[in-house]
């Protein structure tokens, strides 16, 4: 699978880069035989909207055969925004292969 980074708004360092690869490669065991194609990962600061201290947003992108899954999650702590991502993408692939493949 194709995993392209980035992080607009905020300094992508080696570190995490490295936590983002491993929940992704995570996400990969949820998969089993389905091929995905692409995974866009984005972490970025949001700015606006909120009343104090920075908001970090966290994106996933899977383009699997038959179509898009994207998950988005919003914390005050990048880490965390990452981790809620991941969770709630696993939670969709399960709900995916439910839905297409009928395995559960």
């Amino acid at each position: 699978m194709n995993v392209r980074i980035t992080a607009p708004t905020i300094e992508l360092t080696e570190e995490m880069k490295m936590y983002i690869q491993k929940k992704v490669d995570m996400l990969e065991k949820y998969l089993g035989s389905i091929k995905a194609t692409n995974c866009d990962f984005e972490v970025a600061r949001s700015v606006g909207g909120q009343n104090s201290g920075e908001i970090y947003r966290a994106e996933i992108s899977l383009n699997l055969p038959g179509g898009l899954l994207r998950v988005e999650k919003t914390e005050a702590d990048v880490y965390k925004a990452i981790d809620k991502v991941k969770d709630h993408m696993a939670r969709s692939i399960k709900k995916y292969r439910e839905k297409k493949l009928g395995i559960k």
